[in-house]
């Protein structure tokens, strides 16, 4: 049963179904099948979030969590994240939610939860105000998927601005602005829906010095969410060249993703053997390999350091095939 307070959240903070249809949002259709598949996760997505709202407590929370179906209860989880950061950042005597979750019952959803946090910073202005300080208050490598997420809210509820303009948010200084193209990246799947050749065509609209994370995003999300058959990832793998490593690498991520909430999808290996060239065991690997005796944050974040590692065994992985 939902509480008067989890009623009276909903009314204040909920948000309409609507607000993910492709008709809301203004986004390519092509595909009937991918925008289907695209619509449900956004559904999902919600699905998560108000289950925060209604319950925040963190096992009773994870059980409404673990209803959804096992391959897209990392979107869930993702929302939920979002939700918690929301209450954390609007309470006046509990503000541990998210970190309390997160060293619990979500710990196997860590990387979506982080990108869940970034849909809350979009829409906390103090938050973005002073993003460095907080993400010090996430885990220090994992950090910078809060930005990723950031990057894909802004491409999701705003492309006009942040896909068509080019626009990048005033407050993001140096390595940010690079991680927050990634997560336009992947919104750009859900933009173009799904549309291989659109989204190339979008990416190349961009400053070159973009391309690179665009198409990792555009790969992880890919790889994740699915959404085409076998014949669209291999049309994605022609038309990132000469962007392929950065792209596996973006794969690899959504791999590891679930690789450690266990939630295997039959998409993400497909696209993992066309991308990787590797199983999605064997691609999730690649990402915890490249974790050894990682440095800490110097002239480059370790993020950073970690995506380089993985990028050039890819291409090292390319020459060698």
């Amino acid at each position: 049963m939902t509480s008067a307070l989890g009623l009276l959240r909903k009314v204040a903070f909920g948000i309409s179904l609507e607000e993910v249809k492709f008709a809301r949002r203004g986004f390519r259709a092509s595909n009937a099948n991918a925008q289907k598949r695209l619509e449900q996760i956004g559904d999902v997505f919600l699905q998560g979030y108000h289950a925060v709202l209604e319950e925040d407590a963190p096992e009773a929370l994870a059980l409404r969590l673990r209803v959804v179906d096992t391959e897209l209860r990392g979107f869930a989880f993702e929302g939920a994240a979002m939700g918690l950061t929301l209450l954390d950042h609007l309470s006046l005597w509990n503000s541990k939610r998210l970190h309390t979750f997160l060293n619990g019952p979500g710990a196997a959803h860590i990387y979506m939860a982080h990108l869940g946090v970034g849909w809350a910073m979009a829409r906390l202005p103090w938050l973005r105000r002073h993003m460095e300080q907080y993400l010090t208050r996430l885990d220090p490598l994992l950090c910078w998927l809060a930005v990723d997420g950031y990057g894909f809210h802004e491409g999701y509820f705003n492309w006009r601005r942040a896909i068509e303009r080019h626009a990048i948010p005033d407050q993001l200084k140096g390595y940010a602005r690079r991680v927050f193209d990634q997560g336009l990246g992947r919104s750009l799947w859900f933009v173009e829906g799904a549309n291989v050749l659109q989204i190339a065509s979008t990416i190349a609209s961009f400053d070159s010095e973009r391309h690179a994370d665009l198409w990792s995003g555009a790969g992880l999300a890919c790889a994740y969410a699915g959404g085409v058959d076998q014949a669209g990832v291999e049309a994605m793998r022609m038309a990132a060249q000469p962007y392929t490593p950065q792209l596996a690498q973006g794969v690899a991520f959504a791999a590891k993703a679930r690789q450690r909430a266990n939630n295997p999808a039959a998409h993400t290996e497909m696209a993992c053997k066309v991308l990787c060239g590797l199983s999605c065991e064997a691609a999730a690997l690649i990402t915890d390999l490249a974790l050894e005796s990682l440095p800490g944050d110097g002239e480059e974040p370790a993020y950073e350091v970690w995506r380089k590692r993985i990028h050039a065994q890819f291409a090292m992985e390319a020459v060698t095939a």
